[in-house]
């Protein structure tokens, strides 16, 4: 794998923590974090990628290395810090990947900043705060704030992972539970109302590049939401990954990664 070159960069009087991988001169591929995770969740992809693509790794606003925001984030700010990097960065257009959280992140840039973005991949995300996604965000939000981002480790694990996962207790549960732990309170805190009351529905038949939408198999609704989300934009695929959760990447990334180099390749065909 080619040499790393971590770094971190001011946007928006915020320093942000990110990475890049990979040779000069290949086409870019830009991978955006989930809530209560940093850049290191996209190890697995980056081992993958890197001999062909030029690879962006950041922590999100309140995540990993990256400052903690003075107010509460919107989805357009997390849009606009991804563009942000990419400005810096000299980034003219990219391959956007996000997850949950970043999934939403890529979306609202690829609507920002069309021309920007040659293909978008959301995986186990959503196009808008689902019904009753405001309250439970505040049942989590007052668990963290009694208990500490630890109050949230187990019960975020069982929702994200399949039972079989968290039983073995294998590498990645407890790199993403070590992530969970790690995330700032305030950053948690700041970055999930972004989560609470968003929607870019309407933008979606305007989506102007290829879309993959992908699932793990047993993430609840997420594979049907994803699926409906797949036939709203003009040129979208459904891509379901079996045996995973809300994390596929991490879960399975042999089933995701073979999906995401299917998906690259037609996009550079």
């Amino acid at each position: 794998m080619p040499r790393a070159n971590p770094n971190s960069i001011e946007i928006d009087g915020l320093t942000f923590h990110y990475r890049v991988d990979g040779p000069e001169g290949a086409p870019w591929l830009v991978f955006s974090n989930s809530l209560m995770t940093d850049l290191s969740l996209w190890d697995d992809q980056a081992a993958a990628f890197a001999e062909s693509f030029r690879i962006l790794r950041y922590d999100q606003r309140g995540h990993g290395r990256t400052g903690i925001p003075a107010e509460d984030c919107t989805m357009e700010r997390l849009a606009a810090d991804l563009i942000g990097l990419m400005d810096a960065l000299g980034i003219a257009r990219a391959h956007l990947v996000g997850i949950s959280m970043g999934a939403a992140t890529c979306l609202g840039a690829a609507l920002a900043q069309p021309r920007r973005v040659t293909s978008l991949v959301m995986a186990d995300g959503q196009a808008a705060t689902p019904t009753g996604g405001a309250q439970a965000w505040e049942e989590r939000i007052a668990l963290a704030r009694t208990q500490g981002m630890a109050g949230l480790a187990d019960p975020t694990i069982a929702r994200w992972f399949q039972p079989a996962s968290v039983e073995t207790n294998g590498e990645g549960v407890r790199r993403v539970a070590g992530m969970i732990v790690a995330t700032p309170l305030d950053g948690f805190l700041r970055a999930v109302r972004a989560l609470q009351r968003f929607d870019f529905r309407p933008g979606l038949p305007a989506l102007a590049c290829p879309a993959l939408m992908l699932a793990g198999a047993a993430d609840g609704a997420l594979p049907k939401t994803l699926a409906g989300l797949a036939e709203a934009v003009p040129d979208g695929r459904f891509v379901e990954i079996p045996d995973a959760g809300h994390l596929p990447n991490i879960e399975q990334p042999g089933a995701f990664n073979a999906a995401l180099a299917t998906f690259l390749k037609r996009g550079a065909a």
